[in-house]
């Protein structure tokens, strides 16, 4: 989304010329905005790759049918969709040029960058929540979490940030009645959207992930003399962390940009084109990180990757095969 902060407006961009009378971008060919545009379409083909590959493994290989892997699922189709959708918006209409062409195109971006942003972070929350079950309380998970509780987080997920899009499209329109920045506005768009889609959530993810350590510390000490009792809790334990990883690299790549949104707008600094977008590109970045935090941590998942990029899954039927 383009938010209502303070630019340097007398910068240079590598790829567009600032014209700070005119306040327009005028393109401006060189050989970084070659590069970057370059590593940019790598960026967008790796993170349609990545995803994609999550999304026909849990869909083709039943061992991979289970709640978590639902979750999982729905967060792989988020960031698959950023890579199909965001990334090229981004690409052509950039977060600086949205700073100064405040069109409809502009607004459909900002809309689906924070929807498909906030249905990121809520799936993370639904998984820590679904983490927290399953290592501390082990005999309800089952109940308390099934196929039918995770339906409805999914569809409850992505109709709030659906809702958050729209409503950044209504504003931005709103926007363009008033003759400077509105204070409604500047509050909806800085502080509550952000507020909703990333703060409030992550502090319930930091707080499920601390009680979820502290527990399994706990129940490693008691079932420590149990054979099968231990391999449970360190399946559990390796699942555990392997999602704070995927928490950890979300938070890593998203908090510098919501900071500067939510800080910014209420002082009198200005903020170098370069900067925001360098936050933009590194909060979009962890949508192709994923992927990667699942292969390397999973051996079912490295398995379903080999068996579909080798083109094994098309020779045959492997759906019931036992990833290992």
């Amino acid at each position: 989304m383009a938010p209502d902060i303070s630019v340097n407006r007398t910068e240079i961009h590598p790829c567009y010329i600032i014209d700070n009378f005119n306040n327009i971008l005028t393109n401006s060919p060189s050989i970084i905005c070659v590069l970057i545009y370059v590593f940019l379409a790598l960026l967008s083909v790796i993170t349609i790759c990545g995803n994609f590959l999550v999304i026909i493994s849990i869909v083709y290989f039943k061992q991979l049918h289970t709640p978590t892997n639902y979750l999982i699922l729905s967060l792989a189709a988020a960031d698959l969709l950023v890579g199909i959708i965001v990334f090229p918006f981004s690409m052509v209409f950039s977060f600086s040029r949205c700073l100064y062409l405040d069109g409809l195109i502009c607004k459909v971006h900002g809309s689906f960058h924070i929807s498909l942003g906030t249905c990121s972070i809520l799936t993370l929350c639904c998984i820590s929540v679904d983490r927290y079950y399953a290592v501390c309380q082990p005999l309800t998970y089952t109940t308390k979490i099934n196929h039918y509780v995770v339906a409805i987080m999914i569809l409850v997920n992505w109709g709030v940030s659906a809702l958050l899009g729209i409503v950044v499209i209504i504003v931005g329109l709103n926007s363009e009645t008033c003759e400077e920045r509105c204070l409604l506005n500047v509050l909806i768009t800085n502080t509550i959207v952000p507020i909703l889609s990333f703060y409030f959530p992550a502090i319930i993810m930091l707080c499920s992930y601390l009680k979820i350590f502290l527990v399994a510390l706990k129940q490693a000490r008691r079932i420590q003399n149990t054979k099968s009792g231990a391999a449970v809790s360190k399946m559990e334990r390796k699942a555990t962390k392997t999602l704070a990883v995927v928490l950890g690299v979300f938070l890593l790549c998203w908090t510098p940009f919501f900071l500067c949104i939510i800080f910014l707008p209420y002082n009198n600094d200005s903020v170098p084109v370069h900067v925001m977008e360098t936050l933009n590109w590194l909060a979009l970045s962890n949508s192709m990180l994923n992927p990667f935090i699942y292969a390397f941590f999973y051996s079912w998942f490295r398995l379903a990757f080999k068996m579909i990029i080798s083109g094994k899954i098309f020779r045959g039927d492997f759906a019931n095969s036992k990833l290992h």
